[in-house]
């Protein structure tokens, strides 16, 4: 008998597909294509969207100091960052080998379409392509850590997390050992996925 758990994730997994259908309309909304990973805003759009755009020189002048003194606290997040990217890619290609599990694939994470926005100036797309590259490496890390837990240790929490992954689904009941007995190191779960 399947899980209500489960059952419940999968209408998640459904609604999703609705959220991905939704963004295609939206495309068609605010007048732009998406051809290979470039994205094209047509040239009606792209004019009207230069005139949101804030002049760069302008933009260098914080309008609260605030901001200005947040930047270094911001940046110097770069240097775990890229540390974290360092181990985590080596553990995904070496640990995920042996133990037969498909590679995460860093592009299915790491998305860079912000650049493509007229309305931005060369710093905003900088700053965008910053949270870009951090958020899609969190994402990144987030997949190869439940692609581990998965394997290793595939248990619901006996309480609902504030936040789960796409492998949740497939975890056992918390509690039912049968269950965790027939998942507990199944690379073949990883099939097809």
């Amino acid at each position: 008998m399947e899980s209500k758990i489960k059952q419940i994730i999968e209408k998640i997994d459904s609604l999703n597909e609705a959220l991905k259908s939704e963004y295609t309309r939206l495309s068609g909304k605010y007048g732009f294509s998406i051809r290979k990973s470039a994205i094209v805003f047509f040239e009606k759009t792209r004019n009207k969207n230069k005139k949101f755009k804030i002049p760069t020189w302008k933009y260098i002048i914080p309008r609260h100091i605030r901001h200005f003194a947040s930047i270094p606290f911001i940046y110097m997040m770069i240097f775990p960052v890229a540390l974290l990217d360092l181990f985590i890619t080596f553990y995904n290609l070496t640990a995920f080998t042996l133990y037969q599990i498909p590679q995460v694939k860093r592009k299915d994470h790491f998305i860079y379409d912000r650049k493509f926005l007229d309305y931005l100036n060369i710093i905003q797309k900088f700053n965008c392509l910053y949270c870009s590259y951090v958020n899609g490496l969190l994402s990144y890390a987030t997949e190869i850590g439940a692609r581990t837990e998965r394997y290793w240790c595939p248990v619901k929490a006996a309480n609902k997390p504030k936040n789960y992954h796409n492998w949740y689904k497939d975890f056992a009941d918390y509690g039912n050992p049968q269950e965790w007995t027939e998942k507990f190191n199944d690379h073949n779960s990883f099939k097809g996925k």
